[in-house]
């Protein structure tokens, strides 16, 4: 008995709280002036989902190596922010490609404009004295500081450069040094004392990955890559404020008739599984927030394609689970070998779709690129949600009582049918 309602508590307590998250993601709450926004507020919508406008640009070089590319996508994205977009995605198509796309904005030409213009890249004194230009660094590189342990960004700077530093450092030791490319700060550093010899480092006291950024934007505007639109293309807001709001609806449809499919059909056991299905479209989303997936109208639909896959496990499980109950076994016994033959089917079929989508993402480009990320971020919540969730939620509810007979799974016994353990 106490068992049993220890298993109920815990079954009400985990239901609560998938009950809550679901209400905090969809509804969103405010508590005690902090605000907890909901999930139409802030999962970021792609150019068919708000209109913008959309360039390829292509640069104008011949055998572009990785790390040029890397530095010219992220000279252009700085540019392209600097035009206020909070939004702006910005990524890498091909050997010499970059797609920027710009939600929000109509003004083509402007954004043309700003994307092509050639950089200028400048080193200025506390007193805004320029010291060294694009021209005079050779190299900078992201690199680990020997002696903190922390990283850092290397410069490299040529025979004129390496004196007119010398003299800057001499003057300014004690005081800040900035960078700025086109006219906008990217780092600044105190000078401890005077550097000679043309190589420096500028500690920065960030992420491998920052000093990278960081070092990825100097050696652009060092060494600026002529790029040239190769396409310009701009979206109307019309079709996002129509096809948005009814791919919510196809959604809410959709997911309302695999509701009631599951109920119909396996009874109890169903309704576990659609409290864990409630569970698994909250994290999904949740995730989309945390990775900052663009969602876009491919994107919508490998959502809804991954909620089938999540279902797709759950049936699975509870077929094995119908066919050992008419077996003779007890529910319990039915429970625990259903989940266990119905594991490899559901683990092969998500790893082949898996595999797939992972495909999809490395030679995609684009769309096709946001379809693949959100299946894999879905087939990877719902091997969670339908491996263990579902079955803890039916095992607790077995034990607790609240499942108890075959009838509760949508299977009548015949009289006579013996049950074993």
């Amino acid at each position: 008995m106490k068992r049993k309602s220890k298993s109920s508590a815990l079954l009400i307590l985990i239901i609560a709280v998938i009950g809550l998250l679901a209400f905090a993601g969809f509804k969103g709450f405010v508590l005690g002036g902090w605000e907890f926004k909901s999930f139409d507020k802030v999962i970021t919508r792609g150019l068919d989902l708000q209109g913008g406008v959309s360039v390829l640009m292509e640069i104008q070089k011949d055998d572009v190596t990785a790390e040029e590319l890397q530095s010219a996508k992220e000279h252009l994205s700085l540019r392209v922010n600097k035009l206020g977009v909070a939004e702006t995605i910005v990524a890498t198509e091909g050997p010499k490609r970059i797609r920027v796309d710009v939600p929000g904005l109509t003004n083509s030409k402007e954004i043309v404009d700003s994307l092509v213009k050639s950089g200028n890249l400048s080193f200025k004194g506390p007193d805004g004295t320029e010291i060294l230009t694009g021209s005079d660094v050779k190299k900078a590189t992201a690199q680990m500081n020997q002696q903190n342990g922390g990283y850092e960004v290397g410069l490299e700077l040529n025979d004129e450069g390496a004196q007119k530093f010398a003299d800057a450092t001499g003057k300014y030791i004690g005081q800040n040094i900035s960078i700025y490319l086109d006219d906008e700060e990217i780092s600044s550093a105190r000078v401890n004392s005077q550097i000679s010899g043309g190589k420096a480092s500028i500690e920065t006291h960030d992420t491998l990955q920052k000093n990278k950024e960081l070092a990825g934007m100097i050696n652009a505007g060092a060494l600026p890559l002529p790029v040239k639109e190769v396409s310009v293309s701009n979206v109307g807001a019309e079709l996002g404020a129509t096809a948005f709001p009814n791919s919510v609806k196809a959604g809410i449809i959709g997911v309302g008739l695999v509701f009631l499919f599951m109920l119909f059909h396996y009874r109890i056991q169903g309704l576990m599984a659609n409290i864990a299905l409630t569970l698994y479209i909250t994290l999904t989303l949740f995730a989309f927030i945390e990775v900052g997936v663009t969602l876009t109208l491919p994107g919508i639909a490998a959502f809804l394609l991954t909620i089938g896959v999540a279902v797709d496990a759950n049936i699975l499980t509870f077929e094995r689970t119908k066919e050992e109950l008419k077996k003779g076994y007890t529910v319990k016994a039915a429970v625990k070998k259903g989940s266990e033959h119905a594991l490899s089917s559901i683990v092969d079929s998500n790893m082949t779709t898996l595999l797939a989508s992972l495909i999809l993402y490395f030679i995609g480009s684009g769309a096709v690129k946001g379809f693949a990320i959100t299946l894999m971020i879905g087939i990877i919540i719902s091997l969670f949600t339908g491996l263990v969730v579902t079955k803890v939620l039916v095992n607790l509810a077995v034990e607790s009582g609240i499942i108890n007979k075959p009838s509760h799974f949508g299977v009548t016994l015949k009289k006579g049918d013996e049950k074993h353990a």
